[in-house]
């Protein structure tokens, strides 16, 4: 984090830092030093304006601009820092200075007298280019103190100056003091460890002290910091009795209620501060979440590469010693091949390697830097400053954001792999030595595919499965086989086969288990299956209504679980479960009845009629119902007339028991009538029709009813 903290012109720590408005920071005090006259209106100073002789001689003696006190200088010493040499605005400058992080800087330098008699009319027009970014900011008349302070930079400065400080022995008379190795709570004083034994044992009167770690800040053994809060609050810059209250969104700064009432933001978009505070605190924090995610997968990368270093000096050495063996078992005239193939193993092996280090010095670069910026936005997030934290976060915001995006696809994956793909064949004649050289491996069938576990799921009656190919795979791979048995413990079957590496398979059965594998194949083979993953389907369904496969005249709303009709005429809707196996129940709201209209409800084949009531065709079986009783159809044929009808508010339930091959309907969680329908078999879905003077709502994942009544048998 100290990197956050350094300013980029003098090198150290911050001091008084100031926002330019590229959002970048610089030190008050450096400011000064690199503010430049614009060439257009390059003018003297006023003599009030001109800088004190002390600081000029100061910067003009120094080998470069450094962060001096900031006492002293008052307003004026802020709004010019250096002065053109001729009145024409084309003189030469003073020699230029740089900074220990390179930028340019002018030292400054006396006005000549006459220069600021006759400018004592006409203002400078000065200019402050960013160190980082090279943008060019002109100043007001305020000078540097036009731009704002950065309080909550300023702040964590200090935090960590005094949090880089040990705490030492307070007892020592080494030069410097021992570190503190304990704190007694009594006495109040810092231990090192050979003068606790001396002045503290552990008997006599000190043997009840208490012992405590030393303090990570100065002030005192149990002693913390101010905490934020207690810092007096920040006042307005131009009504330096109010505090800020509102944030100007439009001009990215805090604002008091006078501004506001003096109508400078009077077309802005205003927020509340505090609000503001909390959103971009939140954004910052996402922002922060994806670097850190980032970071850890950067550090665990450099754990694998450096793996891969030892896995490179190991196989080297393995190899090498191959080699040998084979090349020492040759005759004489394997020599002086022997020597090249080394040489070959040699290269590779310095090739692999420095490599690999390329990639740990550069993701260690990285990993620092994003590190760095890590901590310095935490310490910012901790502060309780509002109006200080708005000025920066925008800017933090946006670098948390680039940070995160150097971490492209690729970045952290390892360039060479620690296999050396090398092979030696040593059984050729005598006549072969001399052309005797590494081979290639032979094209091999794939190897075993890795199921991605963490992102395999199963919703409702459906199935995802995802998996990849192990790391350093060398073989190519033209496409995966996938396989999926039955739910039931049957054999496995095809379900899938191309080159993508996730599928997702519908329309399974409910409350099943099913077993999936996949292989992959190339040119010269399938390879090996890979392990099987067990995948257990819903217990029981959650469907809508599905608006692909309605009639037009049904409309839908409620994220498609509420229904209604626009037309006179009776019209089907279906759901977007299919059942074939297993048992299921639903139930059907109903939200409004008028003019004592028969909607029918039942299941259906995907291709059944749409533009009349359900039931009348093959395709249907339906219980249609008005408000005294109710009819099972099928085929157009009804049957089981039953009293009792719906209403306003009333509920039906459909169960649909595929181990029995029945269907059963209820009204108000009472059995209507018999089993409706035995002997169903095949797919089926859920369906609903009904016309405008009726609505229903749809409820899913219901429990099944108990106590279901079998139909009487017919007395001989």
């Amino acid at each position: 984090m100290e990197e956050e903290l350094k300013c980029p012109v003098c090198g150290s720590l911050f001091r008084e830092p100031i926002i330019l408005p590229c959002s970048h920071n610089v030190c008050l005090p450096c400011a000064r030093t690199i503010a430049v006259q614009t060439p257009e209106r390059e003018q003297h100073l006023p003599a009030l304006l001109q800088p004190r002789p002390a600081a000029a001689a100061a910067a003009a003696a120094g080998p470069g601009p450094a962060c001096p006190e900031s006492g002293g200088g008052g307003e004026h010493a802020d709004k010019l820092s250096l002065h053109s040499e001729s009145d024409s605005g084309y003189g030469s400058y003073a020699p230029s200075l740089k900074s220990p992080n390179g930028v340019r800087v002018l030292p400054l330098g006396p006005a000549p007298a006459a220069a600021a008699a006759s400018s004592s009319t006409a203002g400078p027009s000065s200019s402050l280019t960013c160190p980082q970014c090279h943008r060019s900011a002109s100043l007001d008349p305020r000078g540097l103190r036009g731009f704002p302070r950065n309080r909550l930079l300023e702040a964590i400065v200090q935090r960590y100056q005094q949090g880089r400080a040990a705490a030492r022995c307070q007892l020592c008379d080494r030069s410097p003091p021992e570190a503190a190795a304990v704190a007694c709570e009594q006495c109040e004083v810092l231990y090192c460890a050979a003068c606790q034994l001396k002045c503290h044992p552990a008997r006599g009167p000190f043997a009840k002290h208490r012992l405590l770690p030393p303090p990570s800040l100065p002030g005192g053994p149990g002693k913390a910091p101010p905490p934020g809060g207690a810092r007096k609050l920040p006042t307005c810059a131009d009504h330096e009795l109010e505090n800020y209250s509102m944030y100007c969104v439009s001009c990215g700064t805090p604002v008091c209620y006078q501004c506001l009432e003096e109508g400078r933001h009077g077309q802005h978009e205003v927020k509340a501060l505090g609000a503001m505070w909390k959103q971009h605190k939140t954004q910052l924090s996402q922002a922060l979440n994806g670097v850190s995610d980032k970071a850890k997968e950067a550090k665990e990368f450099l754990v694998q590469l450096k793996n891969i270093l030892q896995q490179i000096q190991e196989n080297g050495l393995d190899y090498e010693a191959c080699l040998v063996a084979q090349c020492d078992a040759l005759v004489d005239a394997l020599t002086r091949q022997k020597a090249k193939l080394l040489t070959k193993v040699t290269k590779e092996r310095e090739h692999k390697l420095k490599v690999v280090w390329d990639q740990i010095n550069h993701c260690t670069l990285k990993l620092r830097q994003s590190t760095g910026l890590m901590e310095y936005c935490l310490e910012v997030i901790k502060e309780n400053d509002p109006s200080g934290f708005l000025q920066i976060s925008d800017a933090l915001i946006k670098r948390v954001q680039v940070s995160q995006e150097q971490w492209v696809k690729g970045a952290l994956e390892p360039k060479v792999s620690p296999e050396f793909d090398l092979t030696l064949d040593s059984e050729p004649l005598l006549q072969s030595i001399h052309q005797l050289d590494f081979i290639q491996m032979k094209c091999r069938v794939p190897p075993v595919p890795l199921l991605q576990l963490e992102k395999c799921c199963t919703r409702n009656n459906s199935v995802t499965l995802a998996w990849r190919m192990p790391p350093f795979t060398h073989n190519p791979v033209e496409g995966y086989i996938l396989e999926l048995d039955d739910g039931d413990g049957g054999q496995f079957r095809e379900v899938y086969v191309g080159k993508e590496t996730l599928c997702t398979i519908d329309g399974l059965h409910f409350n099943s288990t099913y077993n999936a594998r996949v292989k992959a194949f190339n040119s010269s083979g399938v390879g090996p299956y890979s392990k099987t993953v067990v995948l257990q389907t819903s217990d029981v369904a959650w469907f809508t209504f599905d608006p692909s496969s309605a009639h037009r005249d049904i409309v839908l709303s409620n994220d498609n679980q509420t229904a209604t009709c626009s037309s006179y005429d009776d019209r089907v809707v279906l759901g977007t479960a299919a059942f074939s196996k297993g048992v299921h129940y639903w139930e059907l709201h109903v939200d409004r009845y008028d003019n004592h209209p028969d909607p029918a409800f039942g299941i259906a084949r995907i291709n059944v009629v749409k533009d009349m009531m359900l039931g009348k065709d093959d395709k249907a079986w339906a219980m249609y119902v008005d408000n005294n009783r109710s009819w099972f159809m099928h085929c157009n044929s009804h049957t089981s007339r039953t009293e009792g009808g719906v209403s306003k508010g009333a509920t039906v339930g459909i169960l649909l028991d595929l181990n029995k091959h029945s269907l059963t309907f209820f009204i108000n969680g009472q059995q209507q009538g018999p089993p409706a329908f035995e002997n169903v078999e095949g797919v089926f879905m859920p369906a609903l029709s009904l016309n405008r003077n009726v609505q229903v709502t749809l409820h899913t994942g219901m429990e099944v009813p108990q106590g279901v009544r079998q139909p009487k048998l017919p007395s001989n």
